[in-house]
């Protein structure tokens, strides 16, 4: 019996308590602070080259322009009964409307597919890959195709490329809210932007006086592309080499589309802040109606040369270069509300200008505010859509930010083609001011500033540890 030996004891596994919500947030917290600078370099380093690269594609020059260049030489194949809509000046709105639907309903689908999962950037490198797919295919078509089919081509990418792009701005827009604070996101954009500005600034110069004026690669405007395609390629791989980024404390349940989109009501209805914010947003994205006519109205005073273009896209991509340090700063000290109304009162200022320049030089001042009030616009709205409500709503609120902002720009450059050719370009461009000014009168009196809310009070970095 002696030899029997005893049974071993075991020693049962102690399941750990879960970490409570106030631990997982304060994790979260410390994580942030601890890849800041890591994150900081890969949306800086992709900021700078990957929205050089699509500054070319989106300023109201070269796009604009080579549209009107491809409709206007593919016009005499079509019956003369479609010539009015078919013309140059409709041509142009319906690329720009055509880009401008395909962000419509892509942002809630992508919300949708992106708002229950703890990690966002394999579903932010597919969108942005698939977004520079499209450029590239606007470079390879216009030295293979020539004519209509090229024309035809063109407006297809144009779609693909805002279809792909409201899907990514979610996905981007998400994950900067994850891993920068709220105190340090516009001084991030200011910098990337300024950068990023000079760099689009002297190329779109470069592009216009010697790769379009010199037709190199026997297309200028396609070897453009090819430059911005290569350009934010290499800022979508920094990004997936540099960022690190935080499991959130919380994060929704997987629902459908069509379930999150009988959701969306109540976030207008519950956050009166954010819904003025919205009826702001959308009379200001309507005042762009007349943008993709400013390079075309200033052919009354100047020629459209490729020396020409590039001088003006020089201005307005220049004014980024300038301005984004004013924006970013200002909007981290005081919030973005008040840069949000300088824009627009910029943006006012800048198209009465030009539409009473007489000169060349008027016009490059007009063209330079005109950028400014753009780039000023873009990271208020982008970013003051962060700050409205609980983290975990923050991608609906940017799906539908971006699906509202969609439908206006879709409508937008149609309406003013057809405007353009009817009524003409200064009865166009009195229609953007009005809406403008309503955009503004709204800011005013009605928008509350939302980086005074208690949930946007984050820890300072000694805070954070």
């Amino acid at each position: 019996m002696d030899d029997i030996a005893e049974p071993a004891l075991t020693a049962e596994p102690v399941a750990l308590p879960e970490p409570s919500l106030e631990e997982r947030e304060a994790e979260y917290e410390r994580f942030v602070w601890a890849n800041l600078k890591r994150n900081y370099l890969g949306n800086y380093i992709h900021g700078m080259l990957g929205m050089t690269g699509f500054r070319l594609v989106n300023a109201p020059t070269f796009i604009p322009a080579y549209l009107h260049m491809l409709a206007a030489g593919a016009q005499a194949a079509l019956p003369k009964a479609l010539h009015m809509f078919a013309g140059p000046d409709a041509v142009v709105g319906l690329g720009l409307a055509l880009q401008q639907m395909g962000q419509v309903i892509s942002p809630i689908i992508g919300a949708s597919q992106i708002e229950h999962r703890k990690r966002v950037l394999p579903v932010a490198m597919l969108m942005g890959t698939m977004m520079r797919v499209q450029i590239l295919g606007m470079a390879i078509v216009g030295w293979l195709l020539q004519g209509l089919p090229l024309l035809a081509a063109m407006l297809f990418f144009l779609f693909l490329l805002g279809l792909f792009s409201g899907c990514q701005r979610v996905a981007f827009q998400l994950l900067l809210s994850k891993v920068i604070p709220i105190s340090r996101r516009g001084r991030l954009q200011a910098w990337r932007n300024v950068t990023g500005g000079l760099i689009a600034a002297v190329l779109s110069y470069v592009a216009g006086r010697y790769l379009i004026g010199q037709h190199v690669w026997r297309n200028g405007y396609s070897t453009t592309f090819l430059a911005a395609f290569v350009l934010t390629s290499l800022g979508l791989t920094a990004l997936r080499l540099l960022l690190r980024e935080p499991d959130p404390p919380t994060v929704r349940p997987k629902m459908g589309v069509a379930q999150r989109l009988r959701d969306v009501p109540a976030l207008l209805t519950g956050d009166r802040g954010f819904l003025y914010f919205m009826m702001a947003q959308t009379c200001s994205v309507a005042g762009r109606i007349a943008t993709p006519f400013y390079i075309l109205f200033a052919r009354s005073t100047i020629e459209l040369t490729g020396a020409n273009i590039g001088l003006i896209s020089l201005a307005y991509l220049g004014a980024d270069t300038i301005t984004n340090v004013l924006w970013g700063h200002l909007g981290d000290k005081s919030g973005f509300r008040s840069t949000f109304i300088i824009a627009l009162v910029s943006w006012i200022g800048s198209t009465l200008l030009l539409m009473g320049a007489h000169n060349e030089a008027l016009i490059l001042v007009a063209f330079f505010g005109l950028g400014a009030a753009q780039s000023g616009y873009n990271m208020s709205s982008q970013t003051m859509v962060l700050e409205f409500g609980l983290r975990e709503d923050i991608a609906m609120r940017l799906a539908f930010s971006a699906t509202a902002e969609g439908i206006m720009a879709t409508l937008g450059p149609l309406i003013g083609g057809l405007m353009a050719v009817t009524v003409g370009y200064t009865n166009l461009f009195w229609t953007s001011i009005g809406f403008e000014v309503v955009a503004l009168v709204l800011l005013l009196t009605l928008v509350e500033e939302p980086r005074n809310r208690p949930h946007n009070r984050r820890p300072t970095a000694s805070q954070a540890g």
